[in-house]
């Protein structure tokens, strides 16, 4: 059986992988910081760091048949301790709630799933209906995106097992790879347009509106389209892209925290 430190020490390392993926249209990375005027790639290691051990106690709590209520006062508990640690920026608040509940999934099960696409399916098992019936928070941007323009955000997402994980992140992860067998962050390239592509992301709808998100998935798929990772001068072309959100003010977080949900997945699987 797989442990829970062992859990939190491939979620932490998702993040990172994360962060190191460039280029990133908009987002964070050691490069530079896109979009963002209040992070760079140090603080977000600084809250990854910081939300690192919660991980391993919402595995815990999985393993114990905790309820919705009880994962979401350890990811509370997360929140507080990653704004502590970066001075009240909202770093990872995504991804302690989608790697969260993965974590206390894989917890749930007694150990590690099949397969990446059953455990994402397994937190919407357990947890859907619970998280699907908690309203949109007003206070939030996301919150407030959802209910202007009436996606499904991150909940909807967790809520139904990560669909667009499933159908669409990691296939081309995988496929990223057979491009580019030598060259991980190429692949991790690959899936990140990919999810940009076709996800109603929340914070490019709070950035853009619905023409910013569709402007950015636009970008995406004509990426994709051309080939990719596989396409001569692909690294140039993304570059643009970036360049082009980082003008705009565009930040595709919610695709960042569905790659490192995607990357966290699939770790698992070759951990087993």
């Amino acid at each position: 059986m797989v442990s829970a430190e062992r859990v939190a020490a491939l979620a932490h390392a998702a993040l990172i992988d994360e962060l190191e993926t460039w280029p990133k249209p908009g987002l964070v990375s050691p490069i530079d910081s896109g979009s963002h005027d209040d992070m760079d790639a140090d603080l977000l290691r600084c809250s990854a760091a910081a939300i690192r051990p919660f991980f391993a106690d919402l595995f815990a709590a999985g393993a114990g048949g905790a309820a919705m209520a009880d994962l979401r006062a350890i990811g509370l508990r997360a929140e507080a301790a990653m704004l502590r640690a970066t001075g009240g920026v909202n770093a990872h608040r995504g991804a302690i709630f989608s790697l969260g509940l993965i974590c206390a999934a894989v917890g749930a099960a007694g150990g590690l799933h099949a397969s990446a696409a059953a455990c994402a399916v397994a937190v919407g098992a357990r947890w859907g209906a619970e998280i699907a019936r908690a309203p949109a928070s007003p206070s939030s941007h996301g919150g407030r995106v959802v209910q202007r323009y009436g996606v499904g955000g991150a909940s909807a997402e967790a809520a139904s097992g990560f669909p667009t994980i499933r159908a669409i992140g990691l296939p081309a992860l995988h496929l990223g790879r057979s491009r580019a067998p030598d060259d991980p962050e190429a692949a991790r390239v690959d899936c990140f347009f990919a999810l940009l592509a076709v996800l109603d992301d929340t914070n490019l709808l709070h950035r853009g509106g619905a023409d910013g998100l569709n402007a950015a998935q636009a970008a995406a798929a004509a990426f994709v389209a051309a080939g990719g990772v596989a396409a001569p001068g692909w690294r140039t072309r993304a570059i643009e892209i970036h360049r082009g959100f980082v003008a705009a003010r565009l930040s595709p977080g919610g695709c960042a925290d569905l790659l490192a949900a995607t990357l966290f997945l699939d770790s698992l699987v070759a951990t087993a």
